[in-house]
């Protein structure tokens, strides 16, 4: 009767973001989930899947209840999956609530500028911890949509605000494009910065709301002083925050998870076998698709500290070259995305990312000649040996196949051709749907 309740119930759940408890008769929470959708989600578990499928088909039958919690965005509903999780302790979420191999967000307190991090291998001391939560993917989905309001930053520098050098520090892409408020180069003091990380913390702690009364507050305060740059910045942040659910849905920002590669070794490595002055953060990788010969295709994603930066990604169509010339579409691509970085004085990624061989890479190596614009460092991975090329070399570079640094090209260079087909079905699909 109790399983019945609860299916009917669920039937009545609002098609919004949140949070649902299943309860078992004695009223006790045995599990806590989140959902995009309340309805459609809490309700797969009543389906007959659920009661065939490995991961739940043992506890399902237990059900005799379930209430749910309205959250404002996805964002919101996975924080307070994790936190109603730890603090009720779910029989069926057991594994989240032990086990240290679950993601954490982990903000380094005792940094003149701390910075915010994926991991799962958590600090005990001098760190401020939020989780665990179920997925690695929907969390840094959530810190990319939080960088954008909070605009905190995630590399590892070591910054100090006593050291002159940083003032001739060249920022990372995050600031071009105002997610990062680049202490790295003073931009911001140290005071504001920590300011920024506590407004982090009340949002991740579920103070959202108070959040946005401070923020209101400071903000008529600030006009009142005719500090109108200042409140102005206030405004727009609070405004974000209260969109949050428009921009909340983790599947746009949603990062794939590949367990083999260890971006920090995988960039190290690429320091020294590319003999690089500094450690790359930011890595742009190209390929090229085709439609049947008929329509050529490319696409270019961005890796950011070792992983997909997926507001980077850009497609192409390949304009000026007819029929299948892989050499003349790269030459066309580098050309127009370069072409108008240097043009808007944007900053090129430390690495660009070839997918081929020598042919490829002279192909793009022309681009920049010819556009008079100086390369940033280009390399390309021939995928049949996995060899690097470089411009100028006749011997490719032969790394390991366990090499991090060349599991993290290969992830760049997969994850480009992934995107490149993906745009080419999509086209192609397109074209079907035309006749």
């Amino acid at each position: 009767m109790g399983f019945d309740h609860a299916a009917a119930k669920v039937r009545t759940f609002p098609q919004v973001p949140g949070v649902y408890l299943m309860k078992d008769a004695a009223a006790r929470v045995i599990y806590v989930g989140k959902a995009k959708n309340l309805r459609s989600r809490a309700g797969s578990y009543f389906l007959k899947a659920a009661a065939e499928d490995s991961r739940t088909a043992n506890w399902v039958g237990e059900i005799a209840d379930i209430d749910f919690v309205e959250c404002e965005s996805e964002v919101d509903a996975l924080l307070m999956e994790s936190r109603l999780v730890k603090d009720i302790q779910p029989k069926h979420n057991k594994d989240l609530k032990d086990d240290k191999s679950f993601p954490y967000l982990m903000i380094t307190t005792h940094e003149e500028f701390p910075r915010v991090e994926v991991t799962r291998e958590p600090k005990q001391r001098g760190v401020k911890l939020y989780g665990p939560f179920p997925s690695a993917g929907a969390l840094r989905g959530a810190m990319s949509v939080l960088q954008r309001i909070f605009k905190f930053r995630t590399c590892t520098l070591d910054i100090s605000e006593s050291d002159e050098k940083w003032q001739w520090f060249r920022p990372c892409l995050l600031a071009s494009i105002n997610q990062c408020t680049a202490p790295c180069n003073f931009r911001v003091s140290k005071q504001d910065y920590r300011r920024d990380i506590r407004r982090l913390q009340t949002f991740m702690e579920g103070g959202k709301k108070r959040l946005i009364k401070e923020m209101t507050d400071e903000m008529m305060s600030a006009s009142k002083s005719l500090d109108f740059e200042r409140a102005g910045v206030l405004r727009d942040e609070i405004k974000m925050l209260d969109r949050l659910e428009e921009r909340g849905e983790l599947e746009t920002h949603e990062q794939p998870e590949v367990f083999y590669v260890d971006p920090k070794k995988g960039l190290t490595g690429l320091q020294r076998v590319l003999n690089l002055p500094n450690t790359p953060r930011v890595i742009e990788g190209m390929d090229i698709a085709h439609l049947g010969g008929g329509e050529t295709v490319a696409s270019m994603v961005q890796f950011i500290d070792g992983l997909p930066f997926k507001p980077g990604y850009r497609r192409f169509r390949i304009q000026d070259v007819d029929g299948i010339d892989d050499f003349r579409s790269m030459y066309e691509v580098v050309s127009r995305r370069f072409r108008r970085l240097s043009d808007e004085g944007e900053s090129f990624p430390d690495i660009l990312l070839i997918d081929g061989g020598k042919g490829q890479l002279s192909s793009a190596m022309a681009a920049f000649r010819d556009q008079d614009i100086t390369p940033p460092t280009v390399i390309s991975l021939a995928k049949r040996e996995e060899e690097i090329f470089r411009p100028g070399e006749t011997e490719s570079i032969k790394l390991s196949k366990h090499s991090y640094s060349l599991r993290l090209l290969q992830y760049v260079r997969d994850e480009s051709h992934r995107f490149a087909q993906h745009y080419h079905h999509l086209l192609r699909s397109k074209s079907t749907f035309d006749r």
